[in-house]
């Protein structure tokens, strides 16, 4: 038996929209980090989705729409200042319509698309790690951030 106590981590869901090549971050104000770039995105509600509630953030924090919302993976990382589990579920979808507006000012100052290769700093701590596991696993030919191909293994 563990001595650790039992807890519930937070679980988050971080939206990769794609327009072309591009990505959307919006610059934002977080109790973790100060200022720092991030996917739309929140917390997952009682009862929802992964994917329903990736497009219910994008709606609410963007006023955009997408299409074709697809798991992409997760990172699992427990911060440092708060020693909170925080597990983040990434999606990828693609832009369907609408201008980026910030709707929750209060979260978010701005936001902007940015070439994929070249994305603001500081980022969200799980978009670094989950940036660099992507990484990782398309350097094995084994992932395709817009999740529209199949793994190819190398084997």
């Amino acid at each position: 038996m563990s001595d650790k106590k039992s807890f519930s981590p937070i679980i988050g869901v971080g939206v990769l929209i794609w327009r072309g090549d591009q990505i959307l971050l919006g610059k934002r104000i977080s109790e973790e980090q100060n200022v720092c770039w991030q996917f739309p995105g929140g917390h997952l509600e009682k009862d929802e989705s992964v994917i329903e509630c990736a497009s219910r953030e994008v709606a609410e924090e963007t006023g955009l729409k997408v299409k074709a919302l697809r798991h992409l993976g997760y990172t699992d990382e427990v911060f440092s200042v708060s020693q909170c589990q925080y597990i983040t579920l990434f999606v990828s979808c693609d832009f369907e319509s609408g201008e980026p507006m910030a709707l929750e000012a209060d979260k978010c100052e701005v936001w902007q698309w940015f070439d994929y290769g070249q994305l603001p700093t500081p980022l969200f701590r799980p978009i670094e790690i989950f940036i660099s596991q992507q990484i990782r696993l398309q350097q094995n030919n084994l992932y395709d951030l817009h999740c529209k191909t199949p793994f190819a293994l190398n084997m």
